[in-house]
C-alpha cells in the first residue's frame, strides 16, 4: 500500500493531466455509455460507473474490490443499495473489470480527502483529478481494511444516492410532475398523488444519459434500513454448492500444468542445471528457465534465470519432474546469513542508534528517567512470518496472437495487468485479467510474481498453462512479514504512575502510527533505526500493527505489574482523555467478567489496539497444558464507528483473532544458510479447529467515522495471550512464537527450547 500516498495521488494527477488544471475538462461526467460495453449484458443498462439495471429490475453493483472471503462485496453492495432505496432481494454485485476505466478513484478520495469540506462547484473537477490519478497508479487494490471506509463511503453511497436522484428526475420528466413529489422505495418510483408506480428499470435508459450529481443528499444513520443489519452474503451460496470459480478451478482446452522452483537464497539464480532425467519422464513437455520478474521476455536456455519450471500434462508429473532436476545455484553472498545473525544485527543497530529517526517526541524523557523511582527496560522481538493462504499460489495464462489472457486471484488486478504486460513486452491493453475468488490473500496476492511466471510459460510453450506453486515453494518464496526487534524504557514515579515512555525499534514500515500508544504519558520518545536484510518484505494482515501491538501492549502490562496495579485498571486510568478507547476497553473487560477470579491454573490477559480506524480490546483466558498454552476463551469488543454488516464485522474480528493466534502460538520463519528453513504445515503449522478457542465479539456503534474490519482483530491477540500467560505463571514472554518456550520451567529458568 506504500504507493498510494497523498503525494502519489497529486503527482499522478499532475503527470497525467499535464498540470493540476481545475476546470471542466477534467470532470468525468457520466461515463456510463462509454463503459457499458465492458459490463452490461443483454437487457442491462449501465446507468453509472458502479451501477447497472436489468430489464427485470435487478440492480447489479460493480465493485472495484476483490473478494477473498472477507465479505467486502456484500458490505459495499449494502451501502449502495441503502442510498438507492433498492429492494435487497433484487440486488447483486460483480467485480469491476481490470481496466483503467474502472480504477478505484473513490478509494483515493477517502484516503486523501476524508473529512474535507469541498465546495460543490469544484467537486466534479476534484473527482476528475482523482480518477486520472487512480488510473495512473493502477489503483484497484484490496487491502489496508480500506474497502468500506473509503470505497464504500466515498464511492458506493454516493453512487447509490446519485442514481436515485437521476431516476427520480427521469420519472419526473416522464410523468410531468416535480421530482420532489416522487418517492423511491424498494426499487420502485412512486408518485402518491397520481398513484403512479413504476420500477427503476423503466427509467434506466433516460438516467444513463444524465450527469450524476457529485454531491447527492445522503441519508443520516437513523434513516438506514439495509446498512447496519444482517443480510445474507451473495458470495456464499456458490462457495457452498461448488459453482464459485477460484483460479485453481479453471480448465481450458489443450491446457498444460506447471510448477516451479526459485533459487533458495533470495536473489540467486541458476549456475548449472541437468534436466535430462526430467525430460525423459512421461508427461513432461518442457523445462523452462524463468527470468526475474523485472526482466522482459523469455530468457534463453538457463542463463540469467532465477528459477526453473517444469511443464507437463498434469501437476503431478510436473512436480515429479521438478524433483528430478539437478540444480546448482549461483551464490549471492548471503549464504551464511541466519536468523541468529539477523537478530544480532538488530541488537547492534539498536545499541548504536545511528541515524535514529523519530516517530513521536513529547516532553523530557531523559529528565523523567533520571528522576524516576523505578525504570523498566525490555527488549521484544518477533520472527519473519509467511502468509500460507489456504489456496496455493496459482495462475493460468493463455498467450496467442499478441494477446495474453490471465486467470488469477489478485488483490490488485490492474497492477497485475501492468506487471504481466511489462514482463511480456506487451502494451497493457493486450492483457486481459479475469480475477477470480481467492482462498485467502492477507497481502500475499497483491504480488504478481506467480502470474508473471504463468504468462512467461504460456508465451514460451504456445499453449495455455496453469502454474501451481507447491506449498514448499509458497513458504520459501514469500514476501514476509518482517522480523523486528523493539527496545523499551519506562519511568514510574513513587506512586507507580507512568511518567516516560521510550521505544526504539528496527525498520519502519506502514502504517506510520503503528508504534504509537493511546495512553496519556507526559514524556514520550518513539523512533526507529534502519537495519536492512536480504529477506523480501511484504504486507501481512495488519502490517506493522501485528508487531507493535504485541510489543506495546505487552510492555504496558509489564509497567502495570511493576506499579502493583491491575492491568485493566491501569490502562483505564491512562485513557482518561480517550473516552472512545475507554468504552471499548471497559466493554471487553465487563463482558469477560474481568473482576471475577478464575479458577486456579488459569490466566487472563487484556490488550487494546487502535488500527485502521477501529478500536479493538481483547481479553484472553488460557490454561497451561504440558508446558503449552491452551487458549480457552477470547472476548473482544470492537468499535468500527458503524458496523455496516454486523455479522460480517464479527466474522472478520474472529478471523483476525484466529490468524493472529496461529502466529503467536506457532508462526516462525527462520533463515538458515541464507534461505528459509521451513517448508510446509508440518514445520510451519496453522491453528487447528481442535485448538481454536471460544470467541465472543461485542460490537459498539459509536457514531464515529467508519473503520476497518479485516485487519484490526489481529494485533491485539498476541499481547493479550502473553499477558494471560504472565497472569497464570508469572513468566513474561518477550519473544514469539510461544512454541519456542516450555512454560513449565521455573520463572528463573524460562528459556528457549533447544
Amino acid at each position: 500500500m506504500n504507493r498510494w500516498t497523498r503525494r502519489g495521488f497529486l503527482t499522478a494527477g499532475v503527470v497525467v493531466g499535464g498540470g493540476l488544471v481545475v476546470g471542466v475538462a477534467l470532470r468525468p461526467g457520466n461515463r456510463a455509455r462509454d463503459l457499458s460495453r465492458y459490463v452490461a449484458g443483454d437487457a442491462e443498462t449501465l446507468v453509472h460507473t458502479w451501477v447497472k439495471l436489468g430489464a427485470d429490475n435487478v440492480v447489479t453493483v460493480i465493485v472495484p474490490h476483490a473478494e477473498m472471503g472477507q465479505g467486502a462485496g456484500t458490505a459495499l453492495t449494502q451501502m449502495l443499495a441503502e442510498e438507492l432505496d433498492a429492494d435487497w432481494e433484487l440486488v447483486r454485485f460483480e467485480e469491476a473489470p481490470a481496466i483503467p476505466e474502472f480504477a478505484n478513484h473513490p478509494m483515493g478520495k477517502g484516503m486523501l480527502l476524508a473529512g474535507v469540506d469541498i465546495p460543490d462547484i469544484v467537486l466534479p473537477t476534484v473527482d476528475g483529478v482523482l480518477l486520472r490519478s487512480a488510473q495512473a497508479l493502477n489503483l484497484q487494490i484490496t487491502g489496508g481494511s480500506l474497502s468500506v471506509r473509503t470505497t464504500g463511503e466515498y464511492g458506493m453511497r454516493i453512487a447509490g444516492a446519485a442514481v436515485k436522484e437521476m431516476l427520480r428526475d427521469a420519472a419526473a420528466r416522464s410523468w410531468g410532475v416535480p421530482a420532489a413529489e416522487i418517492v423511491a422505495r424498494d426499487s420502485q418510483l412512486i408518485h402518491e398523488a397520481s398513484g403512479r408506480i413504476e420500477p427503476y428499470a423503466a427509467f434506466a435508459e433516460t438516467a444513463a444519459d444524465m450527469t450524476p450529481p457529485a454531491s447527492p443528499k445522503l441519508k443520516t444513520r437513523d434513516e438506514f434500513k439495509i446498512i447496519g443489519r444482517h443480510v445474507e452474503r451473495h458470495d456464499i451460496p456458490s462457495k457452498v454448492d461448488g459453482t464459485a470459480l477460484f483460479a485453481l478451478d479453471l480448465r481450458l482446452p489443450d491446457m498444460l500444468y506447471a510448477t516451479t522452483r526459485r533459487a533458495p537464497v533470495f536473489g540467486g539464480g541458476i549456475a548449472r542445471l541437468d534436466d535430462s532425467k526430467t525430460r525423459a519422464m512421461e508427461g513432461v513437455v518442457d523445462v523452462v528457465a524463468l527470468p526475474a520478474a523485472k526482466v522482459g521476455g523469455i530468457v534463453g536456455r538457463f542463463e540469467s534465470a532465477e528459477s526453473v519450471a517444469v511443464v507437463a500434462e498434469g501437476y503431478w508429473p510436473a512436480k515429479q519432474g521438478l524433483d528430478a532436476l539437478e540444480v546448482e545455484w549461483l551464490e549471492t553472498g548471503n549464504e551464511s546469513v541466519s536468523s541468529e545473525a539477523i537478530f544480532a544485527q538488530f541488537q547492534r543497530d539498536i545499541d548504536a542508534a545511528v541515524d535514529r529517526e523519530t516517530d513521536e517526541r513529547e516532553g523530557d524523557v531523559e529528565t523523567a528517567m533520571a528522576e524516576a523511582a523505578q525504570v523498566l527496560t525490555a527488549d521484544y522481538r518477533v520472527p519473519y512470518l509467511a502468509h500460507t493462504c489456504m489456496e496455493p499460489m496459482n495462475a493460468t495464462a493463455k498467450v496467442e496472437d499478441g494477446r495474453c489472457e490471465l486467470w488469477v486471484g489478485s488483490q490488485s488486478p490492474l497492477q497485475f495487468r501492468q506487471a504481466v504486460a511489462d514482463a511480456l513486452g506487451f502494451p497493457p491493453e493486450k492483457v486481459t485479467v479475469h480475477n477470480c475468488f481467492m482462498g485467502g490473500g492477507f497481502g500475499r496476492k497483491s504480488r504478481a510474481d506467480c502470474a508473471i511466471q504463468a504468462a512467461q510459460l504460456a508465451a514460451r510453450i504456445g499453449r495455455p498453462v496453469q502454474l501451481i506453486w507447491s506449498r514448499e515453494e509458497d513458504v520459501r518464496q514469500d514476501f514476509y512479514r518482517p522480523a523486528i526487534q523493539s527496545r523499551f524504557r519506562a519511568a514510574l514515579d513513587a506512586e507507580g504512575n507512568l511518567t516516560a515512555w521510550e521505544n526504539t525499534y528496527v525498520d519502519k514500515h506502514e502504517p506510520a502510527e503503528a508504534p504509537l500508544i493511546p495512553y496519556a504519558v507526559p514524556a514520550r520518545d518513539i523512533g526507529h533505526v534502519s537495519s536492512p536484510t536480504h529477506v523480501p518484505f511484504g504486507a501481512w494482515r495488519s502490517v506493522d500493527h501485528s508487531q507493535h501491538g504485541y510489543f506495546t501492549e505487552s510492555f504496558v502490562d509489564e509497567v502495570a505489574r511493576a506499579a502493583g496495579r491491575d492491568p485493566y485498571e491501569y490502562r483505564a486510568a491512562l485513557l482518561r482523555d480517550k473516552p472512545r478507547h475507554l468504552a471499548v476497553l471497559r466493554k471487553a473487560a465487563e463482558a469477560a467478567a474481568w473482576s471475577t477470579p478464575l479458577s486456579e491454573g488459569r490466566g487472563r490477559g487484556i490488550s487494546l489496539q487502535e488500527s485502521f480506524g477501529s478500536i479493538v480490546a481483547q481479553v484472553v483466558e488460557t490454561t497451561i497444558v504440558e508446558g503449552r498454552p491452551r487458549v480457552d476463551r477470547v472476548v473482544a469488543a470492537v468499535d468500527a464507528g458503524l458496523a455496516v454488516s454486523p455479522d460480517g464485522l464479527r466474522a472478520q474480528i474472529e478471523s483476525g483473532i484466529v490468524f493472529g493466534l496461529t502466529a503467536a502460538l506457532h508462526g516462525e520463519i527462520t533463515i538458515e544458510n541464507g534461505a528459509v528453513k521451513q517448508s510446509n504445515f508440518s514445520d510451519y503449522p496453522a491453528l487447528r479447529m481442535s485448538a481454536a478457542p471460544e470467541i465472543e465479539v461485542h460490537v459498539i456503534d459509536s457514531g464515529h467515522a467508519i473503520g476497518g474490519a479485516g485487519e484490526p482483530g489481529t494485533p491485539g491477540i498476541a499481547p493479550a495471550l502473553a499477558n494471560a500467560i504472565h497472569d497464570d505463571t508469572g513468566r513474561r514472554v518477550r519473544q514469539l512464537p510461544l512454541d519456542l518456550f516450555d512454560l513449565q520451567y521455573q520463572p528463573e529458568d524460562t528459556r528457549l527450547r533447544s
